[in-house]
């Protein structure tokens, strides 16, 4: 049986037709299942983006490093300056004038460091900041690590870990260096005081360091880094080293930096209590839901200034280290100035002084953070009188500063200082409540008004 040749060409077409068919079909399919294959790699690599992006770096906490000693460079005491008469001996855990508060060793060699660090915010990891900034020889670290700290320089049992530095457990600080150290897979609450050890076995020449540290840091002889407690204690209140700490934080999160003098670095507050007002600011800000993310890191030298190198370099020359450095700042607080006035705002000479001087520096800073996209609070000055160095000329000054701060519009905010501290009865000086005796650093009172007088809705903006 034979089919016509158009019989045999339909049939043929009929089979072609279906085999192009099936074969479209195959193809649509391999090309849809591609496609899922691609929008899921897509989404799971989008979704690592989001992971990652829902996290960053931001400080926790800092602290300034300084000179040595204090230098004043052409400073001329007024003929009639007197030193105060002594006062009551500190009450415990006050500041007072005890000489080992300020002891720095000469050298640390074969000795372990353990500092107590208060953080702000919390965070998923934690990362530490060393520095060598101010210039000093090669210090070699030996060993490294962050813990919970318990008390009397003991750490809480299971918190320890090792710090490293490029996959290895020391480092070498080269002069004039800072060096961030691996991040530590570490859960971080806010509020809590970390223990950071430090092992130095070579010598180290006089640290790089803060003097006023507020926290007791413990030396023993040996690598006791990774010890529960610490072995035979020796103890100083001064940070050796360390410039600061960030945390892995939410996305949101950002650090204000409090820029400034022994005010801000808490000199009259209680040790081991956390009571500067850079401290009880970020407790407020905690306190609040809509600005819980917010860190604060002190960056405070006692007797520092704004134009002029002393006791630390001036706050112009160490802006870069001590503001920009900082991961994630976003706010300053500048509150500096009253040294600059009681070291040349008394005298009118060439070597004087002058309001516009001072005023020409806050210039310059508000201009350098605006730069980098980061807001300045304008801080007034507060009351000293009774200070052995306050003068009339310097207090004109002061007055004639705050005015502008508080009416220029050079600042994105202003916190009144000077009103909070002053005395209602007399503007001069500083309540009685808030004195400790020295009538220029506010007590831990003072502290707390400080703190309670920034309007928090300005970092919400």
């Amino acid at each position: 049986m034979f089919l016509n040749l158009d019989q045999n060409i339909t049939f043929l077409d009929g089979r072609y037709l279906e085999r192009m068919r099936t074969n479209m079909i195959l193809k649509r399919t391999h090309i849809a299942v591609v496609a899922i294959f691609i929008i899921l790699l897509m989404t799971v690599s989008q979704s690592c983006s989001n992971s990652k992006s829902e996290e960053k770096w931001v400080c926790t906490w800092a602290t300034a490093q300084q000179l040595d000693e204090v230098v004043f460079p052409n400073m001329k005491l007024p003929s009639n300056f007197k030193l105060p008469e002594q006062g009551p001996p500190p009450k415990p855990g006050e500041l007072g004038n005890n000489p080992s508060i300020f002891f720095v060793p000469f050298d640390l060699k074969d000795r372990t460091v353990r500092m107590v660090i208060p953080s702000s915010i919390g965070g998923s990891k934690i990362r530490v900041n060393l520095s060598n900034s101010l210039g000093r020889p090669p210090v070699l670290i030996g060993s490294a690590h962050v813990a919970i700290s318990k008390s009397d320089g003991a750490i809480v049992p299971g918190t320890d870990h090792e710090i490293t530095f490029n996959g290895k457990p020391s480092c070498t600080l080269l002069p004039g260096v800072l060096l961030v150290s691996d991040p530590v897979d570490m859960e971080v609450p806010p509020f809590t005081d970390l223990a950071i050890s430090l092992y130095f076995p070579d010598e180290t020449g006089t640290p790089t360091e803060h003097r006023l540290g507020l926290h007791t840091t413990y030396i023993s002889k040996g690598n006791s880094t990774g010890y529960e407690i610490m072995p035979d204690p020796e103890t100083t209140f001064a940070y050796f080293w360390i410039a600061g700490v960030d945390v892995l934080a939410p996305k949101e999160a950002f650090a204000i930096v409090a820029l400034g003098d022994s005010i801000t670095d808490g000199f009259s507050t209680t040790l081991d209590a956390n009571r500067a007002w850079p401290t009880l600011l970020a407790k407020r800000l905690s306190s609040n839901p809509g600005t819980r993310h917010i860190s604060v890191v002190n960056r405070g030298i006692s007797g520092n200034q704004v134009l002029r190198d002393g006791a630390g370099i001036s706050a112009l020359a160490r802006f870069d280290r001590d503001v920009l450095s900082i991961a994630g700042v976003k706010w300053v607080i500048l509150l500096e100035g009253i040294n600059d006035i009681n070291f040349r705002g008394w005298n009118d000479g060439p070597d004087g002084l002058t309001s516009d001087d001072l005023i020409t520096g806050y210039k310059q800073i508000i201009e350098r953070c605006h730069t980098h996209g980061i807001k300045v609070i304008g801080a007034t000055l507060t009351p000293e009188e009774g200070v052995p160095t306050m003068s009339e000329r310097g207090e004109k000054i002061r007055q004639t500063v705050n005015e502008w701060i508080r009416t220029s519009g050079c600042f994105d905010a202003v916190v009144d200082f000077d009103e909070v501290i002053r005395d209602p009865s007399r503007s001069i000086r500083m309540r009685p409540e808030f004195d400790p005796g020295d009538h220029i650093h506010p007590n831990d009172a003072g502290n707390q008004a400080m703190a309670d007088g920034l309007d928090l809705k300005i970092f919400q903006n």
